[in-house]
């Protein structure tokens, strides 16, 4: 009985870990596709397409991206001070709004709680955010542009409120009892415990921050203070602009690498957030299992 058990068991992580190591082959089969692509020759793509391995070897896409090394500097340097500041402050503001309204003898939990969850349903529009940040904020071409409409998700805050639910009462009614006071529970016993869900919301805090181009677009108009993004973005819709005059004006222009330009641009943007997820993985599967699991 116990062989069959033991080859049954086998079985099934044989049949589990090689369906997951299919599918994780599948998901990163494109991303190969694309940093083979950014390395590859203009002409060569648009003759043969996109190919696992680089035909005609070239950095000509990468070397028109870092053509101004200047303002690429300055863009990484833009979106890594909103990744780290808008990170740290949104896990701070987040943390200890879900730590009072987890905590049943706050008098009023159930209706915050009903004002975060109705913020979800309905919204102001854009042209009021527009003037609330512009006219009344005088944010128009600030680093607090950049950084405010991302700062507080009513998402995180319900998924590190169901995490903390999952503390015991008792760590903080001892606490209370040796005299400690409330930001002391918070910040000693709760933070420490709640590692997880602090990794999984940091990672979509700090993805949210580094895709973001859309209040850029909005409230930045100096191109030193565009973010990452926003920067790349305005490369490529230079380049389609140049291509579209130069084919209705027959103006000859440089040969331009808009093909693989793009999947270069992808690289650059995507590259250092990829590298992060390795080191908060297992805190973000752990607290998002939680999240689900505790609904």
């Amino acid at each position: 009985m116990k062989k069959k058990i033991k080859k049954d068991r086998l079985i099934f992580n044989f049949t589990g870990y090689s369906l997951t190591f299919l599918f994780a082959s599948l998901c990163l089969i494109p991303f190969l596709l694309v940093i083979s692509g950014s390395f590859t020759n203009e002409d060569s793509v648009l003759r043969e397409g996109y190919r696992m391995i680089p035909r005609v070897f070239s950095l000509e896409a990468y070397e028109f991206i870092f053509k101004a090394p200047k303002q690429i500097i300055d863009a990484y340097t833009v979106t890594i001070l909103l990744v780290v500041c808008g990170t740290a402050i949104a896990l701070f503001l987040t943390s200890m709004t879900a730590y009072v309204l987890h905590k049943k003898d706050f008098r009023y939990r159930n209706r915050f709680s009903y004002f975060f969850y109705f913020t979800t349903l309905f919204s102001g529009g854009l042209v009021p955010w527009y003037i609330l940040m512009v006219k009344y904020l005088n944010l128009k071409n600030s680093f607090l542009a950049l950084l405010l409409p991302n700062l507080f998700s009513v998402f995180n805050i319900i998924i590190m409120r169901t995490f903390m639910g999952s503390i015991p009462v008792a760590i903080g009614e001892s606490a209370k009892v040796d005299g400690a006071g409330e930001f002391t529970i918070y910040s000693r016993l709760i933070l420490p415990m709640s590692a997880p869900a602090l990794a999984t919301i940091g990672l979509f805090i700090a993805l949210g921050y580094w895709n973001d181009w859309y209040a850029a677009m909005l409230f930045i108009t100096k191109p030193e203070m565009y973010p990452l993004q926003y920067f790349l973005y305005k490369a490529l819709n230079s380049m389609a602009a140049a291509s579209k005059i130069a084919e209705k004006t027959g103006i000859p222009i440089p040969d331009m690498p808009k093909e693989s330009f793009k999947l270069a641009m992808t690289v650059v943007a995507t590259g250092p957030i990829v590298f992060l997820y390795p080191f908060v993985q297992r805190y973000f599967i752990k607290g998002i299992t939680i999240g689900a699991v505790k609904g």
